[in-house]
């Protein structure tokens, strides 16, 4: 994988085989459109080249610098990314930064800020829009490759997600970024010019990103960057070989040294050093909840620190909901919840981990949920058969099997499928469906983050009663789907849920978002609801100078009324 990581200076070859440069017409007319996903069907040219690159990569134990500015530095105890599915088999060796390196790191960000944040806008996108071609092209099974092994993504999940989501991410912020920079304040006279400067934001950017999307690792530190700022990526500790892939792409690309610089490292060293900084202009974040809320605090403690406000986006999780009601369409609620619980594990941030059917329905639901339970293969995301694979780590393993030894005891919960683990080679928790008597019970109100489903079954005429009790039982508000074919039901429940999920789903499933088509994130403890994959997002980025620049000279001092 021969990939060109030094690149200091900002050089873009439009010669380069295909990729394109956005001359300023061009850039005028961009239109981003989703990238398309391939099957990987035995015997197809993708899925030759995806085992090629799953062969390399498994084959070795790939070396991950700290990269600060030019400088690779592999300092202090070496750390290893295993696989999931088969624990003893390491795949990325790394290195955490200190807190002398994150200071240095911001350092060589700072430097690199001027001439970045002044690369006209159009210039700043053939980076970004360069680097998705590479990834639609040349590295596409690279990426899959490493998120397949390193987050035991099967490869559909890995499609959607490091190739296609990714992709998506870099072509729509360019049009957005284009699109949201283009409004003018009014002169109203030839005597006077009025214009709005879209600047980046003054400082750095502190990117943190979670294990579970390697888009949103790629993402994360990319949005400030395109709108000219700079970054210091965190990756998590469990998608270091997938975000480095990552990080060399944009190298190769033309991004310039030290506009971002990786940096692994422990969350608290990362945290204090990026918090105490005066220069702090943001922090981009995707986690949990008590780690962004700890973030948050630090930076009201310093806060006289700072030269100018941090902006603060963060995207926490959710306890979401299938919410069925007697009109629902049979089909959809089976295929649907069964997507929606145990696709990539229950580990991504939208995924239905909880439940409220209709009494009359649920005989149905349950012996359609059962008898796909019954087919679904669990076992190495490398088997094309794998539905449900391993869970991230052993911290992952131990949360959830606490639930599930939770469901097994207590009265008011039954296990009707799954509830079995395993973690004596990979950490495997069997996608596991539970029955609740008690709405309020642990298990229908915490985030779990693995492959667990509890059901709550309500009285058909209760319906109301039990949304209105439904949207006050977590502290998330993050995704949410109702399932209703009754006009005046679905009209009703939309009301009662307008403030439970940022992202709501009438008749189709809690996850799936699409960068362009559904903008994602959630209010109350699920985040700021900043809504990445939409125009919006870009502002967060700028910081807008309003100038006002007069054409004729002002020749009298006195006022109107004077005269």
């Amino acid at each position: 994988m021969a990939f060109l990581l030094k690149r200091s200076k900002f050089t873009v070859n439009c010669a380069y085989q295909s990729f394109r440069c956005l001359s300023t017409p061009a850039f005028q007319t961009f239109v981003a459109e989703n990238e398309p996903m391939y099957d990987y069907a035995p015997g197809s040219p993708e899925k030759q080249q995806l085992d090629e690159a799953v062969k390399r990569h498994s084959g070795q134990v790939a070396d991950v610098p700290i990269v600060i500015g030019d400088e690779e530095i592999r300092t202090g105890t070496a750390r290893y990314q295993v696989e999931p599915f088969d624990h003893q088999k390491k795949i990325a060796k790394y290195y955490y930064a200190s807190p002398e390196q994150v200071k240095k790191a911001i350092d060589v960000s700072l430097a690199a800020r001027e001439a970045w944040e002044r690369t006209p806008l159009e210039k700043r996108s053939e980076v970004f829009l360069r680097a998705a071609d590479l990834m639609s092209t040349k590295y596409r099974y690279d990426l899959l490759a490493t998120t397949m092994l390193g987050q035991a993504k099967n490869v559909w999940q890995a499609e959607i997600d490091s190739a296609a989501e990714l992709i998506d991410f870099l072509r729509f912020n360019i049009m957005y970024a284009r699109d949201v920079t283009k409004f003018q304040p009014v002169s109203p006279s030839s005597s006077i010019n009025n214009r709005s400067v879209y600047r980046g934001n003054e400082g750095f950017w502190a990117a943190v990103t979670p294990f579970n999307f390697t888009a949103i690792g790629g993402h994360l530190p990319a949005a400030p960057a395109l709108m000219g700022n700079v970054s210091l990526w965190k990756p998590s500790d469990t998608a270091i070989l997938s975000n480095y892939t990552v990080y060399k792409i944009y190298r190769e690309a033309g991004l310039p040294a030290g506009v971002i610089n990786f940096l692994p490292a422990e969350g608290p060293v990362f945290g204090d050093t990026v918090t105490s900084s005066p220069h702090l202009a943001g922090i981009n974040f995707t986690g949990s909840v008590r780690t962004f809320k700890h973030l948050w605090k630090q930076v009201a403690q310093n806060m006289d620190v700072y030269r100018t406000y941090p902006r603060l986006i963060g995207e926490c999780g959710g306890k979401n909901m299938h919410f069925i009601h007697s009109s629902a369409n049979l089909e959809s609620v089976i295929n649907g919840t069964v997507r929606a619980a145990f696709e990539f594990n229950g580990q991504k941030c939208s995924a239905c981990s909880r439940m409220y059917i209709a009494e009359s329905m649920w005989p149905k639901v349950k012996d359609g949920m059962l008898q796909i339970h019954k087919e679904i293969k669990m076992g190495s995301p490398l088997e094309k058969e794998s539905f449900v694979t391993a869970v991230i780590d052993d911290k992952a393993f131990a949360r959830i099997k606490g639930y599930l030894d939770h469901a097994k005891s207590s009265p008011n919960l039954k296990v009707i499928a799954g509830g079995n683990y395993d973690d004596s080679k990979g950490y495997f928790v069997e996608p596991t469906i539970v029955e609740s008597s008690d709405p309020q019970d642990k298990i229908m109100t915490e985030e779990i983050f693995g492959p667990v489903v509890t059901v709550y079954v309500y009285p058909d005429e209760k319906a109301e009663e039990v949304a209105k009790l439904a949207n006050n039982t977590s502290p998330f508000a993050l995704t949410c789907a109702i399932y209703a074919e009754d006009e005046k039901a679905k009209n009703k429940l939309c009301d009662i849920f307008r403030d439970t999920a940022g992202n709501f789903y009438i008749n189709t499933k809690s996850t799936g978002s699409v960068v362009g088509q559904q903008p994602f994130g959630g209010g109350r403890l699920s985040g700021t609801n900043d809504k990445a994959g939409g125009p919006y997002y870009m502002l967060k980025f700028t910081s807008v100078q309003s100038v006002s620049e007069a054409k004729v000279p002002l020749k009298d001092w006195r006022y109107p009324s004077m005269n």
